[in-house]
């Protein structure tokens, strides 16, 4: 083996992501004086769930109360949440949001009076309590916080670097004596994705804040970089990782031939949209009392059934006769996009398809955002907090991020200790293999083409034991040959991807497996 990364780059905290959660956590820590480096895999703001967030925030409307807010995260979550994390975002949210926000980033939430927020009505929800910005909520955000902490001499932001492996002691320690200590976080390895060396990140502290992983799914809302990168990473670092089965799916992408799951937001049927049948024929109304604005495992199912009962690829969104708004003033993103693909939803009803949305489990974290490998914490999709239960409410991620974030970063700065916690000359360096695989483009489609219609066939909507059994057998078989691959072939973004995402799945199709009790977005059909 040779040796070809030398470079190392330390810091008070490495924060491995750049949406709304790890952006709140570095701005939160850069005013405490901690220096910090920020990984982002994508060479953009693109590349986050935050980026794509369409609905908006949760806070509090004019007839709200904090007891009806924590009603509806337990009713969606079918009760199964961590109450004092639910707690925790119920009493602090809304001052984040205000502080944040709106003081500091100078969001410009939508307003129906001059000195009057406007708050929209989402599926689950018993009040208008979604602050937005039209329907482009979380690339105003996204921009605000790049745009500040841009500002801050103490953060130092790498863009297109891709996190490999959490650098972990004794794990990777080259001294035998490091195996009497308790296991520790001490930073990460990471990848230029444009040179292809590895580059230790070295910090006292890390926070993982990567996201989800719907793009292990063939039909996904989020982003194709979102493969669960920090579930594979904190697993393999030997964090605890919880309800991975609990997938919620949004029941309304965009159905188009070269429309990438485009979102639709639930805000459309807040705002009076009705589901169809491709034939024209309403039918929430078999399913539940609430409608279109049912908790979103209930819809999805319900499309979903709909879907097989008529012989259908998709359902229809009628909003164009039901609107109680302007259309193109409150939903010009979506206006735009769909406009795009020759559909005007201000005559025309969308044809949508139910989408890999949203995970509500992930690497447990206290109320904190510690997790339990010392000198790690999670913030964000990636962390399980329990606010979701099994079952997200919509419009409550960006909220828990924010949340999340800042008590993380707070955590951090007032329990931090200057001195290193370990001598990092006894920290391996990063090894290529001696002869290097070729990369072949097509290998690495089939494998996740073989990944994502696993996935979405056997471990999606409506799961039964012998579909599970089916994916897992598929998967460990696909996972011998790409551990080899990965060992053998140059180190290149897309092949850490493939590996991370491989092991998302089966984390995935595991948890399912071991849980034959259908709760929220985990439904089992045997």
């Amino acid at each position: 083996m040779k040796d070809l990364s030398r470079e190392e780059f330390y810091s008070d905290l490495l924060i491995i992501g750049g949406g709304i959660a790890g952006a709140t956590a570095a701005l939160e820590a850069a005013g405490q004086g901690l220096s910090i480096n920020l990984v982002i895999k994508s060479a953009g703001l693109e590349g986050s769930n935050t980026y794509w967030a369409q609905g908006g925030i949760v806070s509090f409307g004019d007839d709200d109360d904090p007891e009806l807010l924590k009603e509806d995260i337990l009713k969606a979550g079918d009760r199964i949440n961590n109450p004092e994390a639910v707690e925790v975002l119920v009493s602090e949210g809304k001052q984040a949001v205000d502080r944040i926000l709106i003081e500091e980033l100078k969001i410009p939430f939508a307003r129906s009076s001059p000195d009057k927020l406007d708050y929209a009505l989402e599926g689950g929800h018993s009040r208008r309590r979604i602050l937005h910005v039209a329907d482009a909520t979380g690339q105003k955000i996204a921009r605000a916080f790049y745009d500040k902490l841009k500002q801050f001499p103490n953060i130092h932001i790498y863009l297109d670097h891709t996190a490999v492996d959490l650098l972990t002691v004794p794990h990777h320690s080259t001294s035998p004596i490091s195996y009497y200590r308790e296991p520790r976080c001490l930073g990460a390895y990471v990848l230029d994705n444009r040179t292809r060396k590895v580059k230790k990140f070295l910090a006292p502290y890390t926070i993982l804040a990567t996201g989800g992983c719907g793009a292990v799914y063939q039909f996904t809302s989020n982003p194709r970089t979102t493969i669960g990168s920090g579930y594979a990473m904190a697993l393999r670092a030997g964090a605890r990782i919880v309800n991975m089965e609990y997938i919620q799916f949004h029941p309304t992408a965009l159905y188009h031939r070269d429309a990438d799951g485009f979102l639709i937001s639930e805000s459309v049927r807040g705002e009076g949209a009705r589901l169809k049948t491709r034939f024209g024929r309403t039918f929430m109304e078999k399913y539940s009392p609430q409608k279109e604005l049912a908790p979103r495992d209930e819809v999805t199912r319900a499309i979903y059934q709909e879907m097989i009962n008529t012989n259908s690829s998709y359902v229809l969104l009628d909003l164009a006769s039901y609107a109680r708004v302007d259309i193109r003033k409150r939903f010009p993103h979506i206006y735009r996009t769909c406009l795009q693909y020759g559909i005007d939803i201000t005559r025309e009803p969308i044809p949508v398809v139910p989408a890999a949305h949203f995970c509500c489990g992930g690497v447990l974290v206290d109320t904190w955002g510690r997790t339990s490998l010392q000198g790690l914490y999670a913030v964000g999709e990636v962390a399980c907090t329990g606010v979701h239960g099994a079952n997200r409410l919509a419009s409550t991620s960006l909220l828990e991020g924010l949340v999340w974030g800042l008590r993380a970063a707070r955590h951090i700065a007032d329990h931090f200790e200057p001195a290193f916690p370990y001598n990092p000359r006894l920290i391996h360096p990063w090894y290529y293999p001696e002869n290097e695989e070729e990369i072949d483009p097509a290998l690495i489609h089939q494998d996740w083409a073989t990944i994502r219609s696993t996935m979405w066939n056997y471990a999606g909507i409506i799961r039964t034991g012998k579909r599970l059994e089916r994916a897992r057998a598929d998967l460990e078989y696909l996972k011998h040959r790409i551990d080899k691959f990965y060992k053998e072939a140059p180190m290149d973004p897309e092949i850490v991807d493939l590996r991370h995402g491989l092991q998302v799945a089966l984390m995935i199709t595991h948890a399912a497996l071991a849980n034959n009790r259908s709760r929220g977005c985990h439904y089992r059909q045997d």
